[in-house]
């Protein structure tokens, strides 16, 4: 593993990573060769943590995109058929852009460009900034090999922002927000030239001329920013903020409740798997002065879709199931809370957090972004991998991972109700136990050993007498018995009695 690899590796969370591996997979699948590129390798050089991840892809993208939405379970959310780029949003509340290595040509400032595909090297060339002109190759051949062609790396580590192309303003005309918002997310200097090209800018007015979708897309990156705040005012000194909306000045910008926002969301662990879209969150917050009319006038400024107002116009009423849940008396274990809201959208959440006036539901946010949180996240993979001796591939292991989590949560010992119960270990084998085994091994040997045989006669005498022969009765026929002649006894024995007396 080269050492970009790790750094990436170390700077990604968990849901992160798997998306990294997922791209990297369907394109080596598809045979398209395939670059992390822009913010994150921004972020991972200047050791920010990686909110952006932006793939171009050098072939067809638009292939890539979709097996990675089949095999990931992800949604492409929005797609732009000139440029060939496809936002997706994961299970797990990543997002992540495919789009095609390209050239861009424009014919006049904020116009439609003309798009051609290119390498990646030229896709690095026609970017708004050199530190987000660095690209990390995902390609088998070639992984873990940084491409920097506009040395944006040394760049970062001087702290300064510079924009590559003399036209870059002209061309691209939101860029003039990106440089604002850049120059107070990273606390960054603004080079000399790249002011005097901004300043021209601005004297020919074309940021007048960005397109509704490209501001929208703009506000949508400003809500995932940290210092919310800090950013709006520096548009609005800069007088770009108008641009949204011209009600969003002195006291109908809301900063008071926007700050509140970014110390709500800076609660939230970092790796937590809490599905948290800011748009909507950013956006109530944002015109909650607004009138009605002024909200329905942003709605159209920015030609958003009805889904994308509804995030923030209707945040109010999604949240009130939640709320009922939290003040519920059922709710009297840590685990019990836990499970309510880790399955539930962030925005709600933090909202609720921030807006509700029941102090019930506010102290268990509370604890579930401050404790229960925390606890989850010490419950790593490979703890669970050694307790149940399964893959995190497993069908049934983040299931085992909660169960686990749980158990921790209401400081009881876990057992499973999911998996089997396994089979007892075998106790030790000792010297004790061995020798015991072998007198019995040879006690039993002497008694399946053959006796010795008797002599034939005195078997077959033990025999006799033991089980005598039984006799077969003989069936008796009658005999007629002959009649029998009379012999003259009597006569004859006194011949001889007469003979004695004489």
């Amino acid at each position: 593993m080269s050492d970009y690899l790790f750094m990436l590796e170390s700077h990604l969370t968990q849901p992160q990573r798997d998306v990294v591996a997922a791209v990297a997979a369907a394109s080596e699948e598809t045979g398209e060769q395939c670059f992390l590129a822009g913010g994150a390798m921004r972020d991972m050089l200047g050791g920010f943590p990686i909110s952006d991840l932006d793939f171009s892809v050098q072939g067809n993208a638009q292939t890539v995109a979709r097996l990675v939405a089949k095999k990931g379970r992800a949604r492409i959310v929005e797609s732009d058929s000139l440029r060939k780029s496809y936002d997706l949003v994961f299970p797990s509340g990543v997002t992540a852009e495919i789009a095609l290595a390209r050239v861009e040509k424009y014919p006049k400032p904020g116009g439609r460009p003309k798009v051609t595909p290119a390498t990646i090297h030229e896709d690095l060339l026609r970017r708004d900034f050199t530190m987000n002109s660095i690209a990390l190759s995902l390609h088998p051949a070639s992984r873990g090999l940084l491409l920097d062609p506009t040395n944006g790396h040394a760049d970062i580590e001087r702290g300064e922002l510079r924009a590559f192309s003399s036209q870059a303003f002209h061309d691209d005309p939101v860029r003039m927000l990106r440089l604002i918002r850049f120059r107070v997310r990273f606390d960054f200097e603004i080079d000399e030239r790249t002011r005097a090209r901004y300043e021209s800018a601005r004297e020919a007015g074309v940021e007048q001329r960005i397109p509704p979708r490209t501001l929208f897309a703009e506000l949508r990156g400003i809500s995932n920013e940290t210092r919310i705040g800090e950013i709006l005012s520096a548009l609005d000194s800069e007088g770009l903020l108008t641009l949204f909306s011209p009600s969003l000045a002195g006291s109908k910008l809301n900063l008071g409740m926007l700050g509140k926002l970014e110390k709500a969301r800076q609660m939230i662990p970092h790796g937590a798997s809490l599905r948290l879209d800011n748009l909507g969150l950013f956006l109530y917050f944002l015109t909650e002065k607004l009138s009605p009319r002024e909200k329905s006038d942003l709605v159209k400024g920015l030609s958003m879709k009805p889904e994308e107002s509804e995030l923030w116009q209707k945040l109010e009423r999604r949240s009130r199931k939640l709320e009922k849940d939290l003040k519920s008396p059922k709710l009297h274990r840590s685990s019990h809370v836990y499970l309510r809201l880790i399955d539930a959208p962030g925005d709600e959440i933090l909202f609720l957090y921030l807006h509700s006036k029941e102090r019930l539901v506010h102290d268990r946010i509370k604890n579930f972004l401050q404790k229960h949180l925390y606890t989850a996240l010490e419950v790593t993979d490979r703890e669970v991998c050694l307790l149940v001796q399964i893959n995190p591939t497993h069908d049934d292991f983040q299931a085992v991972k909660r169960e686990i989590i749980v158990a921790r949560l209401d400081n009881r010992n876990w057992k499973s109700e999911i998996l089997p119960e396994p089979e007892p270990e075998p106790p030790p084998v000792t010297a004790r136990a061995v020798r015991a085994k072998k007198k019995s091994a040879k006690k039993a040997t002497e008694k399946s050993a053959p006796t010795k045989k008797a002599p034939a006669k005195a078997a077959k005498k033990v025999t006799a007498k033991k089980s005598p022969a039984k006799k077969t009765p003989i069936k008796k026929t009658p005999v007629k018995k002959a009649p029998a002649k009379k012999a003259p006894a009597k006569k004859a024995t006194a011949k001889k009695a007469s003979k004695r007396r004489r």
